[in-house]
């Protein structure tokens, strides 16, 4: 259990600086992710399925699904260990939480998103370190 513990403070710590898509601040900041937020699971061989649930916030947030794109570009990008990823938004935390839950863990729909240049260059915005 200790190593799954390690991975999930390693994820945590990859997506704690994504900066909120409308203000200065990093969603570590606005609590939308917390540590508790994320669990990792062993499912193979060094393969790890690694669960996020974040907290927009607020209720009708029509940034919930960017965030979710954040993470999931983020993560693809720096977790050094193979993984399955799920996004989900907090229960009860959204007024469309279904859908979006739906749509940030659809591949396709991902791709589309980031083939979008708008979408493209806000998420990279996001995501990116600060120097």
């Amino acid at each position: 259990r200790a190593m799954e513990h390690d991975r999930a403070l390693e994820v945590y710590d990859i997506i704690r600086t994504i900066r909120d898509p409308e203000k200065p601040n990093t969603l570590e900041e606005l609590e939308v992710v917390t540590e508790g937020g994320v669990e990792v699971q062993e499912i193979g061989e060094d393969e790890y399925l690694v669960i996020i649930r974040f907290t927009p916030t607020v209720p009708h947030c029509s940034l919930a699904t960017l965030i979710g794109l954040c993470l999931r570009i983020k993560l693809q990008r720096c977790l050094p260990f193979r993984h399955k990823l799920e996004i989900y938004i907090s229960e009860g935390t959204h007024s469309t939480e279904e859908d979006i839950n739906k749509q940030i863990n659809d591949k396709e729909r991902v791709a589309a998103a980031m083939e979008n240049p708008t979408l493209r260059e806000i998420v990279e915005q996001c995501v990116t370190e600060p120097e």
